[in-house]
């Protein structure tokens, strides 16, 4: 057996290859015909995920041993991956029994007001949540006009992304940093940033929607006028349970005190305790609802698939950056750095894990308390203005294209459903690259 020494050192750099190949298989395989329709299947995303998890365990057998097997997998799988995925499951299940339905007239102000309320709820039932309510009325709505495009684009921006980074819940990688200590109402003084980016891409989108509305046909305006149906709001009952969810993950954190009651909350009891409400959403709420949302759990499974593997196969990355994160610091030494290089690679890659490696080499930068130097629930140090840095980054950056963050394309896929032509991944690039670009220059310089 390899010495209690043995199991400190750092991991060969060439264990990150599994973590690499697995988001390059995410970033790819989708885009050639030959695997595009092979890569739809979740089944053959489970299998390539796990693939790469077992050849990273397989490393960890090899370098180490089995105690460190056992240890790779309670950090991968017990802590992080299993929180992880109950919060989205919960909050993709109960979002889904909620149905909006109507056909407002798709003045340029109405659609406006539909991104503005997406943008401002999904930071409290999460961008998966917030995309799924609003995505199929929008389009309803829209149906009558031809110009409509730029609207789904626009909606990718504001409410499966950049809305929600106000609460851990909001979006997957503002989760795990609460995961790894960052208190659960920190993400709020993010609220400038927010509302400055917000503020500006409604403006965009309300002139170019406006200056779109005017080349629609006449006879299309005539029926957008005329064929009208009120909004309503069916499953209201999941308001609550979502509320719920939220609740648990404020206030119940394993090994802690349950609302001051004396009463230790074991492991998983938040767990727990949001599949409860999952499951009185499932029982009270009326199939027809789900029905009408074409509601399935595909790609909730998808996300289940991809991230066993994302997780098993990160630890390598993971280490090796906390043990060269002073060096690392002295390349990225500014927060507009932090800024840009997280939101490069959550474009391309997805915006969780690369939130989780930068978040862990600016905690290995950060030793001790200090000026501008927040503590995090776990004890260990970071320093704020990085925080905010990769947290903008991580969330704000993952609209740049379709793969930077899990709703883009079910948003996509949704709206190709109903007719609109969506622009291809690079199309879609162009669109990102020209819009949120300039803005994202602008927010550099105001903050």
């Amino acid at each position: 057996m390899i010495g209690d020494a043995v199991l400190t050192h750092t991991p060969s750099i060439w264990s990150i290859i599994p973590f690499v190949g697995l988001l390059l298989c995410i970033a790819v395989l989708p885009l050639l015909k030959r695997t595009s329709h092979w890569w739809e299947h979740n089944c053959n995303r489970l299998i390539v995920a796990l693939g790469f998890g077992v050849i990273t365990l397989g490393y960890y057998a090899t370098a180490y041993d089995a105690r460190k097997v056992v240890s790779v997998l309670e950090h991968a799988v017990l802590a992080d991956y299993i929180p992880f995925m109950v919060l989205l499951f919960s909050l993709y299940v109960i979002s889904g029994s909620i149905c909006l339905k109507g056909d407002l007239a798709a003045h340029p102000a109405t659609n406006t007001a539909f991104l503005a309320v997406g943008a401002l709820i999904a930071s409290f039932v999460g961008t998966t949540g917030a995309s799924m309510l609003l995505i199929r009325p929008l389009l309803q709505t829209n149906s009558e006009r031809k110009h409509v495009k730029h609207t789904v684009i626009f909606f990718i921006f504001l409410v499966s992304n950049i809305g929600g980074c106000l609460l851990p819940i909001g979006d997957p990688p503002l989760f795990l940093g609460y995961l790894k200590g960052v208190p659960f109402l920190w993400t709020m003084c993010l609220w400038k940033e927010w509302a400055v980016m917000c503020g500006m891409l409604l403006a965009v989108y309300y002139v170019w929607d406006t200056l779109a509305y005017r080349h629609e046909e006449s006879r299309d305006i005539v029926r957008d006028e005329t064929e009208r149906i009120p909004l309503t709001l069916l499953g209201k009952q999941n308001l609550l349970w979502l509320l719920g969810v939220v609740l648990c993950v404020a206030l119940v954190k394993p090994g802690e005190p349950l609302l001051g009651l004396g009463f230790i909350a074991f492991p998983f009891l938040r767990e727990l305790l949001m599949l409860a409400f999952v499951g009185l959403s499932l029982k009270l709420t009326s199939r027809q609802i789900r029905e009408d949302n074409q509601f399935t759990y595909h790609a909730i499974l998808e996300v289940a698939a991809l991230f066993i593997g994302i997780f098993i196969s990160m630890q390598a990355p993971l280490e090796i950056l906390r043990a060269s994160g002073d060096g690392i610091g002295k390349i990225l030494d500014a927060p507009w750095k932090f800024f840009w290089v997280t939101g490069g690679l959550s474009g391309f890659l997805d915006n969780a894990p690369t939130y989780l490696v930068f978040f862990q080499i600016a905690n290995s930068m950060t030793h001790e308390a200090g000026p501008g130097v927040f503590q995090l629930l776990d004890g260990n140090y970071i320093r704020q203005d990085l925080l905010v840095a990769i947290s903008l980054g991580a969330v704000f950056l993952g609209a740049m294209t379709y793969i930077g963050n899990g709703p883009n394309f079910m948003v996509k896929s949704i709206a190709e459903q109903s007719g609109v032509r969506m622009p291809s991944f690079l199309g879609y690039m162009a669109y990102s690259a020209g819009v949120l670009l300039p803005l994202f220059v602008l927010l550099t310089f105001f903050f």
